[in-house]
């Protein structure tokens, strides 16, 4: 059995296409799986369970990368082709059976939408990721034993999705405090390099003793192992957040300007918090998309709201 999984460019809904997957592995024991997807979210499909190759498609003019691709999978005929991009290119690829995601608006979770594609709507299963020995270590080492870790993802890839620094710095006092929930917690920051800048305000106001900077210093399944080892989950809508809650600890999700009814991250340990605005309060019929990059989307989400949020989510998870 051979398997070619066409997936998602972005972090986020490629972690969010990893259940349909996971499902796919255990319906064909010992199949061999191919991954297309873009350059960022190539590192999370590294240690997949019978994988053969990973077909980076990294984008050229005129759509010219779906035509390597192509190239890199005409030569072989596939027992199943699951396109969760719905591309043109892969209705010529030689295979036995292929499934498509419907084009047009789309209603509802993107997880749920992925599960269609198999049938499986009205039960998605749930993302998933896989690490190796080495990696599992790695997190070990960076994150040892010894209390409890707040993990916290105060970056994403548009600036007015992000809640300010000034506001995590509080809420990790909040949380940490003698009366607090996470009572001497450590605090784990994470996000890639070029993030840094974004994230300094709050890793210079972390006191070193409870800081663990991780930006930029692991792979994404170092980053995913270093997850499964925190209590806790709090960042803005972002690939870092799907992982933190494939990776079964509670999530918290910051919202503003993006939907949380098509991307609240997925699970019974999950939930997605926002402002006074909805997102098409956020968005009339006549914004001025030019100007979008100024606005302040996430200036009504107070401290309160997120510190009431986690507690209540810890409050569950613990019983």
């Amino acid at each position: 059995m051979r398997i070619l999984f066409v997936t998602a460019t972005r972090v986020g809904d490629a972690v969010l296409s990893s259940g349909v997957l996971r499902h796919l592995i255990e319906q064909n024991p010992g199949a061999r799986v191919t991954v297309a997807c873009g350059p960022a979210a190539a590192g999370l499909f590294a240690a997949v369970p019978g994988l053969e190759r990973i077909i980076v498609l990294r984008k050229k003019k005129m759509s010219l990368h779906w035509l390597d691709f192509w190239l890199n999978t005409v030569g072989s005929l596939w027992d199943q082709v699951i396109d969760l991009r719905n591309s043109p290119i892969t209705y010529l690829v030689p295979h036995k059976k292929g499934r498509h995601i419907g084009r047009g608006h789309m209603d509802g979770h993107r997880m749920i939408r992925n599960a269609a594609v198999l049938g499986l709507e009205d039960n998605p299963p749930a993302p998933v990721l896989w690490t190796t020995a080495a990696q599992d270590e790695r997190a070990a080492q960076l994150l040892p034993e010894g209390g409890p870790i707040i993990a916290l993802g105060p970056v994403s890839n548009w600036q007015p999705k992000t809640w300010a620094a000034e506001n995590f710095v509080e809420l990790v006092k909040r949380l940490t405090r003698t009366d607090g929930p996470l009572l001497n917690a450590r605090i784990a920051v994470f996000g890639t390099t070029d993030e840094r800048l974004q994230a300094a305000p709050l890793l210079e106001n972390i006191p070193p003793c409870q800081r663990i900077d991780l930006m930029g210093m692991v792979s994404l399944l170092e980053l995913y192992a270093c997850l499964k080892r925190a209590q806790i989950f709090v960042g803005n809508d972002s690939g870092l957040m799907h992982m933190a809650a494939a990776a079964g600890i509670p999530t918290l999700g910051l919202f503003g300007p993006s939907r949380e009814e098509h991307y609240a991250p997925w699970g019974d340990r999950c939930r997605a918090v926002r402002g006074g605005r909805g997102y098409d309060e956020l968005f009339p019929a006549d914004y001025d998309y030019k100007n979008s990059a100024h606005h302040q989307f996430m200036a009504d989400l107070s401290v309160d709201q997120v510190e009431q949020e986690v507690v209540s989510l810890l409050g569950e998870t613990r019983s």
